[in-house]
């Protein structure tokens, strides 16, 4: 009969310990941490966007680029959201407790919720006219051992569209982004904008090509018998 008390003892223990930590990680406040300038330079680019873009949207662009385009009615924006003004979204999880959080980050921004702390250093989103669609956001991770001293588990770019192209190892905690909030330029350096009408260009090209098919030129004579037999 004393085992199996213990053994209820045990458990009714361990049950406690779990719902003291998940209440623990739901009350831990998010703590705004000083930037760190000295680890933290401009963040690389994405590396898979910038794959995407120069294996397969290069040739197409080239291949599918319209000849003229009309000119717009209203002024087009020549630029996009810049780098400090972008806001994403990022989820962490507290894989002991199954208890996750959201934090809102601007670039250069970092957080501390318990015992770990999350940097932003990018985000970015694929452009609309981009045939592959990407959210991705440049993370650095850092989690406190029980010394009290830190370790950094990560730093890279994580995307929302494939999570398992880059994770982090972790036993405890995992980030992931949920949205960057941005806008692209509507045109670019190889935009061709022109002063004309399309409509009176192309009406052209098909007045002169009725004009070519009403006379067609006649086939070469074919010599007669007599002409022939004259030489």
């Amino acid at each position: 009969m004393k085992p199996i008390l213990l053994g209820a003892v045990a458990l009714g223990g361990l049950a406690a310990v779990g719902a003291w930590r998940a209440v623990a990680w739901q009350a831990a406040p998010i703590e705004a941490v000083p930037a760190d300038e000295s680890d933290t330079a401009k963040a690389p680019p994405p590396a898979a966007a910038e794959g995407a873009t120069a294996d397969g949207n290069t040739s197409a662009s080239a291949e599918s680029k319209p000849a003229v385009q009309a000119v717009p009615d209203k002024p087009l924006a020549t630029t996009g959201t810049p780098m400090g003004n972008r806001v994403a979204v990022l989820g962490i999880l507290n894989k002991r407790n199954g208890q996750s959080r959201e934090i809102a980050l601007k670039p250069g921004q970092s957080v501390r919720v318990g015992d770990v702390i999350v940097r932003l250093r990018a985000c970015e989103t694929t452009a609309p006219w981009e045939d592959q669609k990407l959210t991705g956001a440049f993370v650095q991770t850092d989690v406190r051992n029980r010394d009290g001293t830190w370790r950094r588990v990560f730093s890279g770019w994580l995307y929302k569209e494939s999570p398992s192209l880059n994770a982090i190892e972790d036993p405890v905690y995992d980030v992931w982004p949920k949205s960057c909030t941005m806008v692209h330029p509507d045109i670019g350096p190889d935009t061709i904008r022109l002063s004309g009408s399309v409509a009176g260009a192309s009406s052209a090209k098909k007045s002169a090509g009725a004009q070519s098919g009403a006379e067609p030129n006649a086939p070469p004579a074919t010599p007669s018998a007599e002409s022939s037999n004259a030489t």
